[in-house]
C-alpha cells in the first residue's frame, strides 16, 4: 500500500481507529492509577585503597579498587549485608525479599557503587538505603585483607546518603500515557487495514480495477430519496445522480454501436445493484437527447419497470413472443416523449427459453429498425442466464455494480458467464457510491428546492465521475 491508500484507509475508518486509540490511552491510565506508588532512595559508596606513597602504587591501589567494586557490590545484595539490615530496622522481611528491592551499580571507569531501595513509603525507602549503604562499609572492612601492620587494604565510605525522595519512581505516568498512545495509534491503525484488506465488496473505482479492466462509463452517487422506495424510479434533474445518467448517457454514445446493433442489455451481478433504476433513467436521459427510445423489461422473474411508470401489465413482451399481440398494440409512449416502453407482460413458467426463442431474435431486429436506442432490462447474471442470452443477441451487456452490495469475486464470476457465452461487455456502471468512498473532487452544483434549479457552488464536492 502507498501513502495514499493508507490515508484513505484512515480517513475512512478514522471513528474505529480513533476509538482503539482512546481505549489504550484509558487502559494506561487506568493502570497508572492502580497501580500502587513506590520510590526509589539513593545512596553512594567510594571504596579506596590504603597505605600507598609512591605514584606507582597510587595507581596500582586505583585499579584493584576497581577490581574489587565489583565484587562488593554482588555482596551488597547478599544475606551478609541484608540480614544485618533486616536485624537493625525490624523490618518484616527476609534477607532474601529485601533483595528483590535493592539494586546496586557500578558506574563505567569508577570505584564507586550506587545503592537504591525501592519501597511504597518513601521515608522507608531512604532509611533502608542508609543502613544498607552503612552496612556495605561494614563488611567490606570484615572482607578486606589486612596490610602488614594490620590495617584495611580496601576502605570503603558513604559519600553521599540516601534522601527522602519527594516523587515515584512508579508508575510513570507521562511514560505510560505516552506508550498507550503509541500502542493505541498501531493497533488502530492495524485494524483499520485489515478491515480495509479483508473487506471485499466493491465500493469504489480502484475496487473496480482490482477485479477488471474493462471500461467504467459511469458512476452514480447514492440517492437516498431513491433508495428508500419499494419500485425503481427517476432521479431529480438536479442531482448529483441526474447528472451522472447524463454522462452515461454521453459515453454510450461514444461506443459507436454499428447500425442494426441498437439494443443492450442492461444487467447486474445479483439483486439490489440498482440494474433497474440504471434502465429506467437511461432510457430517460436518451429520450431527453432526443433519440427514439425502446426500454423492454425482459425481466421475466421480477419485473419492475412497470411500476416505475405506472403503466399497465397485463400484456407486454412476453405476449409478443407468444403472439397473442403485436408490438404497436403493447408498446406504451411516455407522456409528449420520445420514450415508449415494453413491460413485460405475464410471467412465463420459462424465461430463459422463452427469451432465446427466435421470436425475441425476430423482435430484436423490428425494433431496431424503429427505434435509435433499444434497452433492455434483464435479470442478474448470477441467480440465471437470462441476461446472458440476451447480451449475445444484441449489441452487448451493461453491467451494473452495485456499491457495497457486490462482492468482488461476484462481479468476477458474472464477467466470466458473459464471455463463456462470447457476449460483449459494453461497460461497467459504478451504482449506489457513497460520497464518502470517491476521491475525486471538483466544483458541482447544490440543488436549492425553493428555487427549483441548480445553484452554483463556490465550493468543491465530491462529484459522481
Amino acid at each position: 500500500m502507498e501513502l495514499s491508500d493508507y490515508l484513505r484507509v484512515l480517513r475512512k475508518y478514522w471513528r474505529s481507529t480513533t476509538a482503539v486509540t482512546l481505549v489504550a490511552i484509558l487502559a494506561a491510565a487506568t493502570f497508572s492509577l492502580v497501580t500502587k506508588p513506590t520510590y526509589t532512595a539513593t545512596t553512594s559508596v567510594f571504596l579506596s585503597v590504603k597505605s600507598v606513597a609512591t605514584a606507582g602504587e597510587l595507581n596500582s591501589g586505583s585499579t584493584y579498587a576497581e577490581n574489587q567494586v565489583q565484587s562488593f557490590a554482588r555482596v551488597a545484595r547478599t544475606p551478609i549485608v541484608l540480614q544485618a539490615v533486616v536485624d537493625r530496622l525490624n523490618l518484616p522481611v527476609t534477607a532474601e525479599r529485601l533483595a528483590q528491592n535493592v539494586t546496586a551499580t557500578v558506574p563505567s571507569n569508577t570505584a564507586m557503587i550506587d545503592l537504591s531501595v525501592e519501597n511504597g513509603d518513601p521515608a522507608q525507602a531512604a532509611l533502608i538505603a542508609n543502613a544498607v549503604g552503612e552496612q556495605v562499609v561494614e563488611t567490606v572492612k570484615q572482607l578486606s585483607p589486612p596490610t602488614a601492620d594490620g590495617s584495611d587494604t580496601v576502605e570503603a565510605t558513604v559519600i553521599r546518603p540516601a534522601s527522602v525522595p519527594v516523587s515515584p519512581t512508579t508508575p510513570k505516568v507521562t511514560q505510560n500515557l505516552a506508550l498507550g498512545l503509541l500502542l493505541g495509534l498501531m493497533l488502530g491503525v492495524g485494524q483499520a487495514v485489515l478491515r480495509d484488506t479483508l473487506y471485499t465488496k466493491i465500493r469504489n473505482e480502484r475496487d473496480l480495477e482490482r477485479v477488471t479492466d474493462r471500461p467504467l462509463l459511469g458512476t452514480i452517487v447514492l440517492d437516498e430519496a431513491m433508495s428508500n422506495r419499494a419500485v425503481p424510479g427517476i432521479v431529480s434533474d438536479h442531482s448529483l445522480a441526474g447528472e451522472a445518467y447524463r454522462r452515461l448517457r454521453t459515453n454510450l454514445q461514444f461506443l459507436g454501436l454499428p447500425p442494426g446493433e441498437r439494443a443492450l442489455v442492461i444487467t447486474s451481478t445479483v439483486p439490489a445493484e440498482g440494474k433497474t433504476t440504471t434502465a429506467v433513467n437511461t432510457a430517460i436521459t436518451m429520450a431527453e437527447a432526443g433519440a427514439r427510445v425502446l426500454l423492454i423489461d425482459a425481466d421475466l422473474r421480477r419485473p419492475r419497470v412497470a411500476d416505475a411508470f405506472g403503466l399497465e401489465s397485463a400484456a407486454g413482451l412476453t405476449s409478443v413472443l407468444i403472439g397473442q399481440a403485436t408490438l404497436d398494440e403493447v408498446v406504451q409512449p411516455i407522456g409528449n416523449t420520445s420514450l415508449d416502453v415494453l413491460t413485460s407482460g405475464p410471467i412465463p413458467p420459462n424465461p430463459s427459453e422463452m427469451l432465446g426463442f427466435d421470436a425475441m431474435k425476430a423482435l430484436l431486429t423490428q425494433v431496431g429498425r424503429l427505434y435509435d436506442v433499444v434497452i433492455i432490462d434483464s435479470p442478474p447474471l448470477l441467480p440465471v442466464t437470462d441476461a446472458a442470452v440476451l447480451a449475445r443477441s444484441t449489441a452487448g451487456a451493461l453491467v451494473v455494480v452495485g456499491a457495497r452490495v457486490v462482492r468482488r469475486g461476484e462481479l468476477d464470476a458474472a464477467l466470466n458467464t458473459l464471455d463463456q457465452v462470447d457476449a460483449r461487455v459494453l461497460g461497467l456502471v459504478l451504482n449506489k457510491v457513497q460520497l464518502d468512498d470517491e476521491a475525486l473532487y471538483g466544483y458541482g452544483y447544490r440543488y436549492d428546492a425553493r428555487r427549483a434549479k441548480a445553484v452554483p457552488s463556490e465550493t468543491p464536492v465530491v462529484s459522481a465521475a
